[in-house]
């Protein structure tokens, strides 16, 4: 019973090849339809991909066509209603699908195109880079990954290399058949010389008979053998990863309503998507904090309600207490980002001040603080004013106040290092 197995790289009524050279020509159409896309879609939905539309002016290249002039026969259907140099009357419009009202206003021809999530996200973050990325420490060995380690003589018919074994059996061949060919060679020479010099018959028959016999000789070196049998052989191996974790702080405190908590959340998506590109191996950490701080998951960290007081120390506090026992620095690239509205109650703002500059940013690469107000002519906040005295080249502070700001900012706390 035969088999047949579709090896082809592109599926059916697909083409890769075509896609990835249409991806390629009109790169920058598609990244400038990709970023429009922020203005109409929420942060959450980013990593969905999706179709974008292209003007066809854009894509449009330059074709072949028929021009006026030359001799042409046409053929036109004819009718029975007129005859020529009759007139008619201009057809008065209908009620079609347009309405009997003329259009206003200027319209552009689009072209649909589909983006796969991993072809959106690489043109979505293309510009972007974690700060001080490229000093990353190479951690523990923790991951096995396969890799090629030459050929081996068994293995799965999976792993068969055609081209190998191929090889091997012709360098068998050749060797074997050396002294068969060569015994050929000089019995073909001595039968032809029997014959041109009249030899007996027996003679002749004697020497055709060897030359018989060396021909089943090299006929009896086989054309393919189980030594020739070549499989690829993959090994594991421990590989050293650039590992690191993300803080995430937030503020859930009763001055902080849904609209900013929403604004907070859309700014830490966008960090996850950014940090899954970006590291092979990212641990996230999630810290909400009122008057006392807590570690949660990331379901309870977005969407569990709780409110009280604010108290910005416990948070760091626990931050640092966790950098303690589980993510050294010196093994791991630690990154923050704290989300608040600015509110501190007494002096916590010069204690959370103090301890961040103290503890925190000594260990950190780069530490993020996004402050929601509750308007852009909203005076800055007794924790900005602290903070805004600890200010290092590895800590930011930027202000949201919109949606449509979030993008924006995030562009600039991560855009690419300029030498």
């Amino acid at each position: 019973m035969n088999s047949l197995i579709d090896r082809r790289l592109n599926g059916r009524n697909k083409s890769a090849v075509n896609r990835e050279r249409f991806l390629r020509r009109y790169k920058d159409q598609i990244r400038k339809a990709v970023h429009g896309m922020i203005r109409d879609r929420s942060i959450q939905d980013m990593d969905q991909g999706g179709e974008i539309n292209l003007p066809a002016r854009d894509i449009s290249e330059p074709t072949f066509r028929h021009g006026s002039g030359g001799d042409r026969e046409l053929v036109h259907p004819g009718n029975r209603e007129f005859a020529k140099g009759d007139t008619f009357d201009r057809p008065q419009g209908g009620q079609g699908e347009g309405g009997s009202e003329p259009g206003e206003g200027e319209s552009v021809d689009q072209f649909t195109f589909s983006l796969s999530r991993a072809e959106f996200l690489n043109l979505f973050f293309e510009d972007l880079e974690l700060p001080h990325l490229a000093r990353n420490q190479l951690g523990e060995v923790s991951q096995k990954k396969w890799q090629r380690a030459g050929y081996t003589t068994t293995g799965s018919p999976s792993m068969l290399s055609i081209s190998r074994t191929l090889k091997s059996s012709l360098a068998r061949r050749v060797a074997l058949s050396v002294k068969a060919r060569a015994d050929l060679e000089d019995a073909e020479k001595a039968l032809a010389d029997a014959q041109a010099a009249g030899a007996p018959a027996a003679r002749i028959q004697e020497l055709e008979q060897d030359v018989e016999d060396c021909r089943e000789r090299l006929a009896r070196v086989p054309f393919l053998d189980d030594l020739d049998l070549r499989y690829r052989n993959r090994v594991s191996v421990a590989i050293p990863m650039a590992r690191a974790v993300m803080f995430c702080l937030m503020d859930v405190s009763g001055s902080m309503d849904e609209g900013k908590k929403d604004l907070a959340k859309r700014f830490f998506t966008l960090l996850y998507l950014f940090l899954s590109r970006k590291y092979e191996h990212v641990d996230l950490v999630f810290i909400r904090h009122t008057d006392n701080a807590e570690e949660v998951d990331e379901q309870t960290f977005f969407y569990d309600p709780k409110s009280g007081g604010t108290i910005v120390l416990s948070a760091l506090e626990l931050m640092r207490e966790i950098l303690e026992k589980r993510y050294p620095p010196a093994a791991w690239n630690v990154y923050a980002a704290q989300a608040s509205d600015g509110d501190s109650f007494g002096a916590d703002a010069g204690k959370s001040a103090r301890f961040l500059a103290e503890h925190l940013l000594p260990s950190t690469r780069y530490f993020a603080y996004i402050e929601i107000p509750d308007s852009q002519e909203a005076r800055k906040s007794s924790l900005w004013a602290e903070y805004e005295q600890k200010l290092e080249p590895h800590f930011v502070m930027r202000r949201i106040c919109d949606r449509g700001e979030i993008f924006p900012v995030f562009h600039d706390l991560f855009k690419k290092e300029t030498a």
